[in-house]
C-alpha cells in the first residue's frame, strides 16, 4: 500500500492531468455499467458522487472510496495528500450536498463536515480501515485532511 500511495500522491501532485483523465475514464464505464465496472480503485470499492462547481455552475463528477456508515457514506478530501483541499470537497461543501451513484442505485445527499470530535475520530478510522492509504496521505501534507459525512436524503 505504501508504494501505491506514494504513487498516488506524486501523480496528484506533479502530473494531475493524468488523475483526472483517469476520473473520466473511470467515472464512463461507472455510469454505463450502471456501476458494475470501474467500481474499484487499486481493489477497494469506490462510488460517484456528482457535484456542482462553486464557479461553475456545472456538476462535476468524482469517483471515491467507498465507506458506508449505515445509510451515510463517508468522504475524504485527501487529494491523495497533495497541499491543497480537493476542488470536489470544497465544491461539495458549498453546494451543500450532491448526488451519489452506488452501484445501479442513485440518491440525493446533504454534506455534513466533521472539524474535530470523537464522530470524526471515528469517520477517519473507518475510512483508513477501508483504504490505508488515507493514513499515508496524511504524512504527506501539512493539512489536515477533512472528512465529511453524506447523509441520505431520497432514493
Amino acid at each position: 500500500m505504501a508504494f501505491s500511495s506514494r504513487l498516488t500522491n506524486i501523480i496528484a501532485s506533479y502530473v494531475p492531468a493524468i488523475g483526472r483523465a483517469g476520473t473520466r475514464r473511470q467515472v464512463e464505464k461507472y455510469r454505463s455499467s450502471n456501476g458494475r465496472k470501474g467500481s474499484t480503485f487499486l481493489g477497494t470499492p469506490c462510488f460517484l458522487l456528482d457535484v456542482v462547481g462553486r464557479r461553475s455552475g456545472k456538476p462535476h463528477p468524482v469517483m471515491l472510496i467507498h465507506v458506508p456508515r449505515g445509510d451515510d457514506l463517508i468522504v475524504v478530501g485527501s487529494g491523495a495528500g497533495v497541499a491543497t483541499t480537493p476542488n470536489w470537497y470544497k465544491n461539495l461543501m458549498a453546494a451543500g450536498g450532491g448526488h451519489v451513484q452506488v452501484g445501479a442505485d442513485r440518491w440525493r445527499v446533504v454534506a455534513r463536515e466533521l472539524r474535530n470530535g470523537p464522530e470524526r475520530d471515528e469517520c477517519w478510522a473507518l475510512a483508513v480501515a477501508r483504504y490505508p492509504g488515507f493514513d499515508a496521505y496524511q504524512t504527506y501534507t501539512d493539512r489536515r485532511i477533512p472528512v465529511a459525512v453524506l447523509e441520505r436524503r431520497d432514493r
